[in-house]
């Protein structure tokens, strides 16, 4: 089952529709059960054991989840798989001792990948779609595995399966949320 966690501010259903249910939908094709919840609903605590989690993207002005952040504790104290998507990007960095910055971007962006990677295997460079007003300085340990011309796109923490993406896979690149869960299953597998 993959927990897919709505940060969006209200439970609006344009922002769902844009930004929860295409990750679902990519979800479902991998052949799992996606669950979606809103992040204030967790209260700070995690899903059950043996899920993986996707932090969704939000509207580019959205971002009353900074101020909420220990409803994200779970993620630093639980050895869960994560995906965190743009404003997930945003959390996960913050909970794990990096910063943001102000940067705004709209539309296709180039990437280029720096890092070794089972997600970014046979990618050397790509286009994909920003909607971004916040960027990342990625915490000390983890590693950068993509980057814009701008900032970085693609982190990872050095030990557990927890990436983030500042752009937007759901908008052209499924593929990466289609290899986060089989290498989150992968994960998963080797902790039983």
């Amino acid at each position: 089952m993959t927990l897919l966690v709505n940060l969006c501010a209200e439970e609006h259903p344009l922002s769902r529709d844009e930004f929860v249910l295409p990750i679902a939908r990519i979800v479902e094709r991998a052949g799992e059960v996606p669950t979606i919840c809103q992040y204030k609903d967790m209260r700070g605590h995690g899903p059950p054991r043996g899920e993986s989690v996707i932090l969704c993207g939000t509207a580019l002005q959205d971002i009353a989840y900074l101020e909420q952040l220990n409803q994200f504790s779970w993620i630093t104290e639980r050895d869960i798989p994560v995906l965190g998507i743009c404003a997930g990007m945003q959390v996960i960095a913050l909970l794990f001792g990096g910063t943001l910055g102000e940067d705004r971007e709209i539309g296709m962006t180039g990437i280029q990948i720096v890092g070794d990677d089972p997600l970014f295997e046979g990618q050397q460079e790509f286009e994909a779609f920003e909607l971004h007003i916040l960027s990342i300085v990625p915490p000390p340990h983890f590693h950068v595995l993509a980057v814009s011309s701008r900032c970085s796109q693609v982190i990872r923490h050095p030990d557990r399966c927890i990436y983030g993406v500042m752009f937007h896979p759901e908008v052209r690149h499924d593929w990466v949320v289609e290899r986060f869960l089989m290498h989150a299953r992968i994960y998963q597998h080797g902790m039983e």
